[in-house]
């Protein structure tokens, strides 16, 4: 099949994703509130006199920000009487799909959702506003199977949707190793099992996958149930940094409400800060929230190792976006696309002098 072939059949592949996604989990579930220190507090005051915000979140330690912000009521004392309505989404596109129906206003999302979003709406639809976190996705396999990095050649391995974030993550580095796979098939010198997170445990159990290319807390789970870590993907980035959740906002969202969308970065910030100035209570916040949203929390063994390998931040990490795309591109999964204007910071950096902290940059793709 020709090359352009190729890249038009990865792109309505891609399109329809949304759509799958959406018929497969729905908008996500409502985020439940036990904490009462979420509470809107007496006497407090709307901001831009709207009554509530509705923020967009997964259920994975990358998304600790949203976890702990939500659960520690750090979103809701920034909004002041403007409530804050939690929403937890499964996966990347369905995600998106609420928020081009305007279910959700602001979200916490990975990298690939975020530009398959822009580019898809010819950049009209959504912004990155602030970063959230870097790490938290590993190689864990079995060891009995594989032993090396060479020895991945031939194995199945799982990556949790066609053309997510991880995906893409793994088949640039099987195409780094020279091998071949079909991006669309996941057939070739190493077969790639597209596996929803949630049960790709259960997966590696029964020995249908010999491996996962997954983030936190999936990976953790895997080394619970045996596997090993054969490569932390922060290795293969500059200064072990690269973007894994960022913050996003509907565009139309963030003219009509521009002090909402402060307050809510301020809330990030503020909880960026809270989290990295304590880490074990962060971490079982994290870990409250996830029983709240669904029902069960992370044992220890799962936990630890999980959060000690991500890194909160508030910085986009735009030039790694900008190589992620890159590498969707190489992979067949994205024609080239213009990111010019996927970035918003100057909430942020507004946010960031306030609190005496540096600027973050856009890497050249903000908003002119």
């Amino acid at each position: 099949m020709p090359a352009s072939s190729a890249l038009r059949r990865g792109l309505a592949v891609i399109a329809a994703l949304p759509l799958l996604t959406l018929a497969a989990c729905g908008y996500g579930s409502q985020a439940k509130d036990d904490d009462s220190a979420a509470k809107v507090a007496a006497g407090a005051k709307k901001i831009d006199g709207l009554d509530s915000v509705k923020i967009g979140y997964f259920g994975n330690l990358t998304h600790g920000t949203a976890l702990v912000g939500v659960q520690k009521g750090i979103f809701q004392k920034a909004l002041g009487a403007t409530e804050v309505k939690p929403a937890v989404f499964n996966a990347g596109p369905s995600e998106i799909e609420a928020l081009n129906s305007k279910s959700i206003d602001i979200g916490w999302i990975g990298p690939s959702p975020a530009i398959n979003g822009y580019t898809k709406s010819a950049g009209k639809n959504l912004r990155i506003i602030g970063g959230s976190a870097s790490g938290g996705v590993k190689l864990v396999v079995n060891p009995d199977k594989i032993k090396s990095l060479k020895d991945v050649k031939g194995k199945r391995i799982a990556t949790p949707q066609l053309g997510n974030t991880q995906d893409v993550a793994f088949l640039n580095w099987a195409a780094e190793q020279g091998w071949k796979v079909d991006p669309q098939s996941g057939k070739g010198d190493v077969t790639v099992v597209r596996s929803d997170n949630k049960v790709t445990p259960d997966a590696y159990k029964s020995g249908s996958v010999d491996g996962a290319w997954v983030p936190e807390p999936t990976a953790s789970k895997l080394v619970a149930e045996g596997g090993k870590v054969l490569l932390d993907e922060s290795t293969l980035w500059p200064d072990k940094k690269f973007v894994i959740t960022n913050i996003i906002v509907r565009q139309d969202f963030l003219k009509e409400h521009p002090k909402v969308v402060e307050a809510v970065l301020k809330g990030s910030v503020e909880t960026n800060r809270w989290i990295n100035a304590n880490p074990d209570a962060a971490k079982a916040a994290a870990n409250k929230q996830l029983e709240a949203d669904s029902g069960k929390a992370l044992p220890a063994d799962v936990l630890d190792p999980a959060w000690r390998s991500i890194r909160f931040t508030d910085d986009p990490l735009a030039s790694t976006l900008n190589t992620e795309a890159e590498h969707a591109v190489k992979a067949g999964l994205l024609t080239k696309p213009d990111l010019k204007g996927i970035y918003d910071l100057a909430p942020l950096n507004k946010v960031l002098k306030a609190e005496g902290e540096p600027a973050v940059d856009d890497a050249g793709l903000g908003v002119k």
